[in-house]
């Protein structure tokens, strides 16, 4: 059996002449927690699609356990786990109906149902809540009755599509620390998220993608590497400010400053934390407005901007693919 769980290889995904995937190859390991970042519309969610077989390939090849998705479908299937980003749990059915429902569609054998949603009561720690109609439930409560409904069928690999959207920081290492559980017991992890922060403390490595195009794959750490070794430096400044702003953190201090919108960064390398203060004194003497500053080491935001051109993108890059799906379907 191979290393693998997945190989992506020149995956292409086109609807109509828009293409939303563009030639993309991954390898995601066996037993790893595997993430999935991009801006809005960088082609995540159509490649997840993809990989559940939701979507047709345009061209290249999909190996889910060394199967080829399009001639192993149904055996795939049983395979992979999906939580979506919107919590799918019927309201007007308990906790128990919903796994019932769930392990239905799954297709788990009738005897194993009881003592499967059982089991998935217990671990979402709903077991007191069984017979409460879902509705009712918080968002955590809704969240992790999710996340078992998933998991019904033991899937080798779990899908997790940004599973803590919407929760509180308490509910989130929560679930955090649920997923770090299931990925002890041998399942394969594959997550988009839109919390670096959450990539960074879950994933062993990160596949960064925008438009349709893989940018950089590695271990966090990795990733920070192309940031650079030493601190950050970062000034949010006036309205444009910012390029008088660079201009004078270049020729004062030598820096190489990298500019987005009203954020500027620079890499400082092993300078002392006193440059913070000698460059904010001599931007605000040369009347720059100076609203927010700070010197840290590299993080995930930090590759992520240089990467990617901005944070998290506003929405036009998804409306503009979803608007091509739709065009596409229409036209077919």
């Amino acid at each position: 059996m191979t290393e693998n769980a997945v190989e992506i290889k020149n995956l292409v995904k086109k609807f109509g002449d828009f293409t939303a995937v563009d030639g993309i190859n991954l390898l995601i390991k066996r037993g790893e927690i595997f993430g999935l970042l991009g801006p809005n519309g960088a082609g995540k969610t159509t490649t997840i699609n993809l990989l559940l077989g939701l979507l047709s390939i345009t061209s290249g090849k999909i190996l889910i356990n060394g199967m080829d998705i399009n001639t192993h479908k149904s055996e795939i299937k049983s395979e992979i786990g999906h939580m979506m980003q919107e919590t799918v749990v019927e309201p007007d059915l308990t906790a128990r109906q919903n796994l019932e429902l769930f392990a239905e569609l799954y297709h788990v054998p009738k005897s194993e149902i009881p003592g499967r949603v059982e089991e998935a009561l217990k671990e979402a720690q709903l077991t007191q809540f069984a017979d409460v109609k879902a509705g009712t439930f918080s968002g955590g409560m809704k969240r992790r009755l999710d996340l078992v409904q998933a998991m019904t069928q033991r899937p080798k690999i779990l899908i997790l599509d940004e599973p803590t959207t919407g929760l509180d920081v308490q509910n989130r290492v929560e679930m955090w620390d649920r997923i770090r559980e299931l990925n002890k017991r041998g399942v394969t992890i594959i997550l988009t998220t839109q919390y670096l922060e959450e990539a960074d403390a879950l994933c062993n490595r990160i596949a960064i993608i925008d438009h349709g195009k893989i940018k950089a794959i590695g271990t966090p750490s990795e990733l920070k590497k192309l940031v650079g070794s030493g601190n950050i430096l970062r000034f949010v400044v006036g309205h444009d400010q910012t390029e008088k702003a660079a201009g004078i953190l270049k020729k004062e201090f030598g820096l190489t400053p990298t500019v987005k919108n009203e954020v500027i960064t620079a890499d400082v390398g092993k300078n002392d934390w006193s440059l913070l203060a000698k460059a904010t004194e001599k931007l605000e003497h040369n009347g720059i407005s100076i609203f927010e500053v700070s010197m840290h080491l590299p993080t995930l935001d930090d590759v992520f901007i240089k990467l990617t051109g901005s944070g998290l993108r506003d929405t036009t890059g998804e409306m503009q693919t979803r608007a091509a799906a739709v065009r596409w379907g229409r036209g077919r």
